[in-house]
């Protein structure tokens, strides 16, 4: 396998960098602050094309393969970590859902107008009480003449609030454990029943809304259900698989970001009339930091490539993502320590690395969740 980028992948990398540097960075600390959806850097990222990068062109999409598109993505998050997310789970997530296991109608209605970021995606997956056990969620589709009537709730939902398009999971036979889960695309702007019940305050990732959701009787047309009854859970687990990619990518975004915040600040910063990046300890640090951030790198492309050559990715995917999510948080916490009593405060995005970086072992598999599949897949062979 060759590690490199294409010149066309590295030309990608560097259009989104650039982006990033002049459009992210300068407004990455107000948006922290007032934690409001960024709708003109999200339409900016639809101009680029950057909110359908992996799908087809036929479908409004850039094409781009799960090299180019974690590669950005990793840029967007060095940004802004909240950015990170809406794009992952707008694309990997929702978008994927839909590209994967919706019908030729289904992706042109619905694909297409997220590919291209006329409208947003969110992926209503997680319950208060089924969270890593998915099979406990209470939500059901029941169905009635040629429609399903979905009750229940939804928690902690990505682009909840703001989204146009949303692939619920619903058991639509409870008795059946995962294999009566079924899922469904949900248009909130149309579809009555529909309702979020507010958004979390959280501690990073701010800028993208986590929702909680309600369904009250709402009906849809079975036309709106993805792929065939019962095949939800297997269709969940299989879109979570790719989106581990893009969650080690943010995971490496913040922990870059981390780094050359923290490698400019120890040069610029004196102690005993030097700077302190010429202090063995404080040069460690950073060389460690560096290591490990290359090395989550490495790994998400190991698992982009499996993904690309139609090869088993599922412990790849979750190790990119395990060690990733840790390396982040590690670098970031190390990036507050070299800032020392300023890395505690606000007037550095020290701390705002940490909080971002923090989410990263959580969502998409908890990193507990990921040991376990990883050691499964290792116990198998």
């Amino acid at each position: 396998m060759d590690f490199a980028l294409t010149a066309e992948q590295r030309q990608i990398k560097d259009m989104v960098s650039e982006f990033v540097d002049e459009e992210v960075v300068p407004v990455a600390d107000e948006l922290d602050k007032n934690d409001e959806f960024p709708w003109d850097l999200v339409d900016e990222l639809a101009e680029l094309g950057l909110m359908g990068m992996p799908f087809p062109e036929e479908y409004g999409g850039a094409g781009l393969d799960y090299h180019a598109y974690p590669a950005a993505l990793e840029e967007i998050a060095r940004g802004s970590g909240g950015l990170g997310t809406i794009v992952a789970a707008h694309i990997s997530l929702a978008g994927n859902m839909v590209y994967k296991f919706g019908n030729d109608e289904q992706k042109e209605e619905y694909l297409t107008p997220l590919a291209q970021g006329e409208e947003i995606g969110a992926f209503a997956l997680s319950e208060a009480g089924a969270g890593s056990d998915v099979p406990a969620m209470g939500t059901t589709a029941e169905k009635d003449g040629d429609e399903y009537v979905i009750n229940g709730d939804k928690l902690w939902i990505s682009n909840g609030s703001v989204a146009d398009t949303v692939t619920v999971f619903a058991k639509t036979d409870p008795e059946a454990g995962n294999k009566g889960i079924s899922s469904f695309i949900v248009r909130p702007d149309t579809d009555d029943g529909f309702y979020v019940e507010g958004t979390e305050d959280k501690l990073g990732d701010k800028g993208c809304p986590t929702a909680e959701l309600r369904f009250d009787d709402l009906r849809i047309p079975e036309s709106r259900l993805l792929g065939d009854e019962g095949r939800g859970f297997v269709q969940a687990l299989k879109t979570l698989n790719g989106g581990r990619i893009t969650i080690a990518a943010r995971s490496v975004g913040i922990a870059q970001a981390a780094l050359d915040e923290a490698a400019d600040y120890a040069q610029d910063r004196e102690q005993f009339d030097q700077p302190i990046s010429d202090f063995q300890a404080i040069q460690h640090k950073l060389a460690d930091m560096d290591t490990k951030t290359r090395a989550a790198r490495l790994l998400m492309h190991d698992a982009a490539d499996k993904k690309i050559r139609g090869e088993s990715f599922a412990k790849e995917a979750a190790q990119a993502k395990l060690y990733a999510s840790e390396v982040s948080r590690e670098v970031a916490n190390e990036g507050i320590q070299i800032h020392g009593g300023y890395g505690y405060t606000k007037d550095f995005p020290a701390e705002r690395f940490y909080r971002d970086a923090k989410l990263n072992e959580i969502y998409e598999g908890t990193s507990e969740v990921l040991r376990n599949t990883i050691a499964a897949q290792l116990l198998e062979n």
